[in-house]
């Protein structure tokens, strides 16, 4: 049995057209990213074991440690977004305790004081000081 393996002239031609088309239909499909995602890893291994020589297959421990990688990054993702959640129930806990004390904020290149009259936002906590809001990260000094 004898493949034919090279292309003629017009036929790389045709193939080269529809790759770029391609290239391009998948660059305003999809936003530039510039860190690859778990999806994106899961697309290469599967891309890596759809096209491997059957006559040098992927050795065991090289596939083991790649699963081993990808368990990784998904944990450290699902870490990431529980740690998200940690530091939004402590923003909103802190600007809680500060609910009725004087404060001094730093706004701009000046300073405001005034006592915290409420609190209001879920994510981003934002108190209310003399008739303005303002974000929790910008108080200076807290007095009861």
């Amino acid at each position: 049995m004898d493949i034919n393996t090279f292309l003629s002239a017009d036929e790389l031609a045709g193939l080269t057209s529809r790759v770029e088309a391609y290239n391009r239909g998948l660059g305003q499909a999809r936003p530039v990213q510039n860190a690859l995602g778990k999806d994106d890893f899961l697309k290469l291994l599967i891309t890596q074991l759809s096209h491997q020589d059957p006559t040098q297959p992927l050795e065991d421990r090289e596939f083991v440690a790649q699963m081993a990688q990808f368990s990784t990054l998904e944990q450290m993702t699902n870490m990431t977004a529980e740690l998200s959640k940690v530091l939004n129930l402590l923003a909103r806990s802190q600007a809680v305790n500060l609910l009725g004390k004087s404060v001094e904020l730093a706004v701009g290149e000046g300073r405001v004081s005034g006592v915290v009259e409420a609190i209001s936002g879920n994510e981003f906590p934002q108190l209310l000081v003399g008739g303005r809001y303002y974000d929790v990260s910008q108080v200076l000094s807290v007095r009861e």
